[in-house]
């Protein structure tokens, strides 16, 4: 006979479901019925879709994580907020140069920074973000790319910055000034794009084309790894 599973009581967005121990929040929402249409990307805590608020009963403090790998816990009200709506510039990245002045105008909000840290303490990749929000009113663009380099763009940080500043976006651009202007060009991409032009490839790929996916499957699992 199989095992009973233990069962906890949570809301979600105002509704109560019982649903298994151990679930993540996620697994959680489908087991009570809830189709993710958005929300929910990669489920491995990579892409930063599926944000949640969530408050434990008798704390009176509002918790944030990603649905993909926060568990449930008995009593937990939460919701979703895959989509914060933040003001997002729009620009030509080549017109651009990397200094304070370009992130001063596409986000002139960054001055308003406070540092009361509350982006840093919501992160749930553990992001030092008032740090590098701080490296971007200094127009220190390599340590702001660097300092936000795993930022998976939930938008948690924005929803609790007082200064509403939307620090993911201001953190993707100045990655984007840094890769283009910034860091030294790769040489050997470089020589790899052109001997991709020069067909150097054509015929490998071909050969792979012609193949089935059990052919596929098996060069695909004895591909060399990097550890």
């Amino acid at each position: 006979m199989a095992e009973e599973k233990e069962m906890v009581s949570i809301s979600i967005m105002g509704k109560h479901y019982q649903v298994p121990y151990g679930l993540t929040i996620m697994k959680a929402m489908e087991y009570a019925g809830y189709r993710f249409i958005r929300g929910c990307g990669c489920r491995g805590g990579f892409c930063g879709a599926c944000g949640t608020v969530y408050r434990k009963p008798g704390d009176f403090r509002l918790k944030v994580g990603l649905a993909c790998q926060t568990v449930v816990e008995d009593g937990m009200h939460l919701t979703q907020i895959p989509f914060y709506p933040a003001n997002k510039a729009t620009y030509n990245l080549e017109e651009l140069t990397p200094t304070l002045s370009t992130i001063l105008q596409h986000y002139p909000e960054t001055t308003r920074c406070l540092g009361c840290n509350a982006c840093t303490r919501i992160c749930p990749q553990e992001l030092e973000v008032m740090h590098y929000i701080a490296a971007a009113q200094r127009g220190d663009i390599e340590k702001l790319a660097n300092m936000s380099f795993d930022c998976i763009m939930c938008g948690l940080c924005a929803s609790r910055c007082p200064a509403e500043i939307v620090q993911y976006n201001v953190a993707i651009l100045g990655r984007r000034l840094y890769g283009r202007h910034v860091a030294p060009r790769a040489a050997h991409l470089a020589k790899r794009v052109e001997e991709i032009k020069a067909g150097k490839f054509d015929d490998e790929i071909a050969r792979l084309m012609q193949l089935d996916r059990t052919e596929l499957q098996k060069l695909y699992d004895a591909r060399d790894i990097e550890p």
